[in-house]
């Protein structure tokens, strides 16, 4: 989609153009992944304010084939290692003042790259790119889709084929979900995936064991799928066995909650505030200090960005972000409930991504 990168980078140049700068140095993956579509393991891209004229990408020799193929508009330069090369790159072509992400950068690094470019003035810019990146545009909400129903799918066959029962160890169950997902055209799981059973569920984000399921428990499910380079987030609790009245209680509070955080999801609404209207419900019920995380977070070329639904939140929603809601309550020792989807802030309803019933299941 050479269109798509075209615009994100024009996008980019506007914000260049109102700092004062001429060119921007990206040295994060991801963010020449989402500038270009390039997906190797080394490169940078030089992004000039005057135009893709004058954009240089580069990498080194063991994608040279892949570059010409994922990278066909821009200026390629074959050098090893690449910040260093485009910082020349500036110095030659007489760049007055280039940005840089100097939150990806070490102090080491930029040394280097000050050696190399010369008279040309590097100026901090960090979280350039990724400020462009918190709105999605169709390409990436369309993999973000793709991402969440590989893991809706999975999920639906691990419980049809009793993948979910007594006797079964967290790491069996996690393997089996992460399996399934690729079935389904993941290219991975989005995150290690969470598995946690009986009182392990009041871990956060327990990593699975070789603790057994047991009639009786609840099991908390936290994983996604990686499509395309995005991630997909999603949490689900089920019960083995007929569940006891203060799981059904727990259950039906962080239901009430996470609902309460989904409806809160509206362009224009402070991210802080997102998280108050779900945290609100749990605290109404005497369960606030069990409320141990934020709301929410940004989910797209990575599993946590921008904007992050918590009380320390800043700034407000926007038409296009793809944002988790997830609340949990946790007792410790005993047990706790999560519930969590994927979601794109629209202008009316936020478009659900994420699409397995959050009715409690009981297996």
């Amino acid at each position: 989609m050479p269109e798509t990168h075209v615009r994100r980078r024009a996008a980019l140049r506007s914000r260049l153009q109102e700092r004062d700068l001429d060119a921007m140095l990206v040295v994060d993956l991801r963010n020449v992944r989402y500038l270009t579509g390039f997906t190797g393991s080394n490169a940078a891209l030089l992004v000039h304010a005057d135009g893709d004229e004058k954009t240089v990408f580069c990498t080194d020799g063991r994608y040279l084939t892949q570059s010409a193929r994922q990278v066909p508009e821009l200026e390629r330069l074959i050098e090893r290692p690449c910040g260093p090369a485009l910082a020349k790159v500036a110095a030659d072509t007489r760049v007055r003042r280039a940005g840089f992400e100097s939150h990806r950068v070490t102090v080491d690094e930029l040394d280097v790259l000050d050696e190399q470019a010369g008279t040309t003035e590097l100026v901090r810019a960090a979280g350039l790119v990724e400020d462009l990146r918190v709105v999605k545009d169709d390409a990436e909400i369309e993999a973000l889709r793709m991402a969440c129903a590989a893991a809706d799918r999975a999920l639906a066959d691990l419980i049809e084929h009793g993948g979910l029962r007594p006797g079964r160890t967290e790491r069996e169950v996690a393997r089996e979900l992460e399996t399934r997902m690729l079935d389904y055209g993941a290219a991975g799981p989005a995150f290690d995936s969470i598995v946690a059973a009986g009182a392990n569920s009041a871990i956060p984000h327990h990593r699975p064991t070789d603790t057994e399921l047991v009639t009786g428990d609840l099991v908390k499910l936290d994983f996604g799928a990686l499509v395309d380079g995005y991630h997909s987030d999603m949490t689900r609790t089920f019960v083995l066995g007929a569940p006891a009245d203060w799981q059904r209680d727990l259950y039906d509070l962080v239901a009430a909650a996470q609902a309460a955080g989904r409806a809160a999801l509206r362009p224009g609404v402070r991210v802080s505030d997102v998280d108050a209207a779900a945290r609100g419900v749990v605290e109404a019920a005497g369960h606030g200090d069990d409320f141990l995380h934020g709301l929410g977070h940004g989910v797209g070329l990575e599993i946590h960005e921008a904007p992050s639904l918590a009380k320390t939140g800043e700034g407000r929603l926007s038409a296009g972000m793809a944002v988790t809601v997830e609340p949990g309550v946790y007792l410790s020792g005993k047990g706790g409930v999560r519930i969590e989807d994927t979601l794109v802030v629209r202008d009316g309803d936020p478009e659900l991504l994420t699409l397995t019933t959050k009715q409690l299941v009981v297996v």
